[in-house]
């Protein structure tokens, strides 16, 4: 009893310690302040319109027509029945955010820890070593919020493999399978994708390690425990899984349905994204060495420079006054990597980088080998193109692969995978158990390698040019001399942070060194390199993120502000279009006020991606009548943004005198170049078979008009004297969207590309598009089922955990 009490009250102070971690580092949020996120203000953008409705009417859109000219909301924040799991997640996450994700960074590590049987002050230590690991830090910073959500899952879900695979099976199961749900909750597969690789190469060193050891039986008994753990945790979110996979194959993740590029050259035949999309920010390979050197390619694209850079003191020079040269150099591109862009390094620490090391030498057996071939696995696909023959074997071959951009996110593993063997190195040296001649030794070694890579770096300084892909553009301001200044400030931090990473490490060395030849005690050597990892992380991530990025709460759930073109248009109540040509396709600002052709989502619907590369991009007024935009938002060349009416849009819908048919996608949204979409609508008779053309005409007097609209639920009002086909300017989605002709149900096809269509009887009639998503109702019925099955198992354990504990008290 005494020892069940002291571990509850052991763990219950180190949760709050890492809770009052958590709120110093975003101490704003206790002022009621926000982190200004620039992926979260788009996509409140996005989400305008199924926020509004969920307020207004208390239930679900599962749709909404203010972005990309309609989709689904499943990637846009719906919430699905029976999504018991997503409320637990809630109450894990009880803090104001973000310091909620960072709560779950620490405590997530920290579980992970204790599960491989590291002393709670350690455990500590490392989990402040990986939730302070600067790109979990940035994301942060630049919003990617369901990124941050599931990296703080994921140690969760690998104790609960840890568990199982040392006999704990119960809990192990338990564990695996909530930790698996609150992944899937999180809602970003890539991640999750990420980690099962390094589940696989885990699998493959505790099998090799079964066989040595002769325990195959327990490694199949706890690989099978593991799937149905898995298989529970995934069938908790069937609703949000299956409509996600839904929308997938309708979006640009899915397979194209054209064969050729907008200039006519062949398309490159893939079910997913193209090699050169998913590889657009890819690693530079000796950039890598910023895990242990931070800004040893520069930083940010944007990095505040500072009074003592070279660049601030030309612009004194210059003429320039002081505040006008500080406000330059806050923004300027310090970075000079081979990606396009980046908001800051991936930063392990040195402390750590060097721990890391250590473990190779110091640590034995399965851990050391999974760990040490997650990173080198992380490292080497991070690179993309600059490492071509893996990325395009994996892009090829291996399942799933190609639905992932931007491949230098993969490096999460490695910051998972880094810490965690430092720490179990850390654990090696304060064990008895290890000799201290190999202690000694590994800390030789260890230290050799990291110094000497710190010397190169330094002889190697004058390889380097330095030079950004930008710095040309900065000789257009007038400062013919800024780019050479900015390269000079470039090798500053280059040999800045060299200097400080070395001096951490060093420092680190000393400490381990002093322990082991008894001059520290243990608790104030663990003491002293937590200290050190917290100020050495710290001291980066507040170059990237701190308290100015902080804004009133107001700012962010208003987070755009309209235009006097907005607020003219939003004078007529009419249900139509707007492009605003002043903010690009890659924007939500338009859909926070309007329903809008463009958006921003990572996954973009397919149909509307096409229509913007061969049609709209190209200003096809055709295409822009059909789609029902009714206003076009321009800037002149002083700078005044102003609407411009369409006269011709075509309106909500309207009868059609032709139907004509293509026997390709590519034939389809080709036509569309010269079509009067007025008249005449084009349809792919390879997929749309057994349409009569026949016995439809349009009449002058003929009538169609949209009277009802809600985001799922449209309401058309017809009256013709003859029998006609009937075009909307919706978006034709395959799954979900019923028509209903007076109250009945009937079919509907697509045509230009992208939009509805139904033929629809003579005389007066109502029609009716109502989005039912089956997916949703599928899905929740599954996940309820799940759910209860896993709270059962859930419950029975802690009624098992009892009885063993009632046993073994009796049996004393």
């Amino acid at each position: 009893m005494k020892k069940g009490l002291k571990f509850f009250i052991t763990h219950f102070f180190v949760t709050v310690f890492l809770i009052i971690a958590a709120l110093a580092y975003f101490h704003p949020v206790l002022q009621g302040k926000v982190i200004f996120q620039n992926d979260i203000a788009q996509y409140t953008g996005m989400a305008k319109e199924q926020n509004d409705f969920r307020k207004r009417t208390e239930t679900e859109p599962y749709w909404t027509n203010s972005a990309f000219g309609g989709m689904p909301t499943y990637q846009l924040g719906a919430n699905y029945p029976h999504n018991y799991v997503k409320e637990l997640d809630r109450a894990i996450r009880f803090l104001p955010r973000p310091a909620d994700y960072l709560f779950l960074y620490f405590i997530g590590f920290y579980i992970l820890l204790c599960c491989l049987k590291v002393d709670y002050k350690l455990a500590i230590v490392g989990a402040l070593a990986f939730g302070f690991s600067s790109y979990l830090i940035i994301i942060i910073g630049a919003g990617h919020n369901a990124k941050a959500h599931a990296l703080g899952y994921l140690p969760i879900l690998l104790a609960g493999i840890v568990l199982v695979f040392r006999k704990k099976y119960l809990s192990g199961f338990l564990v695996a399978a909530l930790g698996m749900a609150l992944e899937i909750v999180a809602n970003h597969y890539q991640m999750t994708y990420y980690f099962m690789l390094l589940v696989l190469v885990l699998g493959i060193a505790y099998l090799v390690d079964a066989i040595k050891r002769k325990e195959l039986k327990h490694y199949v008994i706890s690989v099978g425990i593991l799937v149905a753990a898995v298989a529970l945790g995934i069938a908790a979110n069937a609703t949000s899984l299956l409509a996600t996979k839904e929308y997938a194959d309708w979006s640009t993740r899915g397979k194209s349905e054209l064969t050729i590029n907008p200039d006519g050259s062949p398309k490159a035949s893939t079910d997913g994204l193209s090699k050169e999309y998913i590889t657009q920010w890819s690693y530079g390979i000796t950039e890598s060495l910023n895990l242990f050197v931070p800004r040893l390619f520069g930083g940010a694209s944007q990095e505040n420079l500072g009074e003592d850079s070279k660049s601030f003191n030309y612009l004194i020079d210059k003429g320039l006054p002081r505040s006008s040269a500080l406000d330059f150099v806050s923004g300027l591109p310090l970075y000079w990597g081979e990606q396009p862009g980046t908001s800051g390094p991936a930063y392990i620490g040195a402390i750590i980088f060097f721990l890391f090391i250590l473990g190779l030498f110091l640590v034995k057996g399965k851990h050391k080998w999974w760990l040490l071939f997650g990173v080198l696995m992380s490292l080497m696909l991070s690179w993309g193109k600059n490492f071509s023959g893996l990325t395009n074997f994996m892009i090829d071959y291996f399942p799933l692969y190609d639905k992932f951009r931007a491949v230098s996110s993969i490096q999460v593993v490695l910051e998972l995978c880094a810490p965690l063997l430092a720490i179990l190195a850390l654990k090696k040296i304060f064990s008895p158990k290890v000799p201290p001649s190999d202690k000694l030794n590994s800390l030789k070694y260890a230290g050799a390698v990291v110094l000497t890579l710190g010397v190169l770096l330094f002889l190697v300084k004058g390889m380097f040019d330095f030079t950004g892909p930008s710095d040309e553009r900065l000789r257009m301001t007038g400062l013919e001399e800024l780019p050479e200044m900015l390269r000079l400030d470039r090798k500053a931090v280059y040999t800045n942070d060299l200097i400080r990473s070395l001096i951490y490490v060093l420092i680190t060395v000393s400490l381990v060194w002093l322990y082991l030849k008894g001059k520290l005690k243990e608790n104030w050597v663990v003491l002293g390199i937590g200290m050190l990892v917290v100020f050495d992380l710290v001291g980066v991530n507040l170059r990237y993120v701190n308290a100015d990025n902080f804004v009133a709460k107001r700012r962010m759930l208003e987070p755009f502000q309209a235009t006097e073109a907005d607020k003219l248009i939003m004078e007529d109540d009419g249900v139509y279009r707007v492009f605003d040509q002043t903010d690009g396709f890659d924007s939500a600002k338009t859909a926070y006020f309007h329903q809008s052709i463009t958006g921003y989502h990572a996954a973009k619907p397919a149909g509307m991606q096409d229509l913007y590369e061969f049609h709209i991009y190209k200003g096809n007024l055709s295409v822009f009548n059909m789609l029902n935009v009714k206003y076009v938002i321009r800037q002149d060349q002083e700078g005044n943004i102003f609407p411009i009416q369409n006269p011709d849009a075509n309106g909500n819908a309207w009868f059609v005198s032709k139907l004509k048919p293509v026997e390709s996608a590519n034939e389809e949204i080709l036509a569309l170049d010269s079509l009067d979409t007025k008249n005449v609508a084009v349809f792919n008779s390879e997929k749309i078979r057994n349409i009569n053309r026949q016995g439809f005409q349009v009449d002058s007097t003929a009538t169609i008009q949209l009277t009802d609209y809600e985001p799922n639920h449209l309401t058309y009002s017809s009256n013709n004297p003859n029998a006609g086909v009937a075009v909307f300017s919706e978006m034709y989605y395959p799954e979900g969207w019923n028509a209903y002709l007076d109250g009945q149900r009937t079919d509907h096809f697509k045509v230009n590309y992208v939009l509805r269509a139904m033929r629809v009887p003579e005389g007066k009639h109502t029609i009716e598009f109502k989005f039912e998503p089956e997916v949703v109702e599928q899905g929740s019925t599954i996940a309820l089922a799940s759910t209860i099955l896993l709270g059962l198992v859930l419950l029975g354990g802690i009624g098992y955990s009892f009885w063993r504990t009632k046993k073994g008290e009796t049996s004393k």
